[in-house]
């Protein structure tokens, strides 16, 4: 997938997981119940800062926190935007 916005320095731009449809259990989650998904796949990356290359890449899995990133909207779908110290781990 290539997008027309290409993150700079030490931010990326994540595609977040959709949120859970149901528990474990079978029983459905309404869409005022559900959680903001806290992983997602990396879709963009920049060059890094001179001194700290990158250390996730294109297509990474990853984990990040509740309220990491910036929600951003690039040709009709939703992204996040954030630092690579905001993401806690690839998975």
């Amino acid at each position: 997938m290539a997008l027309k916005i290409k993150p700079l320095a030490d931010r990326v731009i994540v595609e977040s997981a959709l949120a859970e449809e149901k528990t474990v259990s079978g029983i459905i989650i309404p869409d005022s119940a559900k959680e903001k998904p806290q992983r997602g796949k990396i879709v963009a990356v920049g060059k890094g800062k001179p001194d700290e290359p990158m250390t996730v890449k294109t297509g990474d899995t990853v984990l990040y926190g509740q309220y990491a990133g910036t929600e951003i909207s690039v040709e009709g779908k939703d992204y996040l935007i954030m630092r690579e110290s905001d993401i806690f781990a690839v998975v």
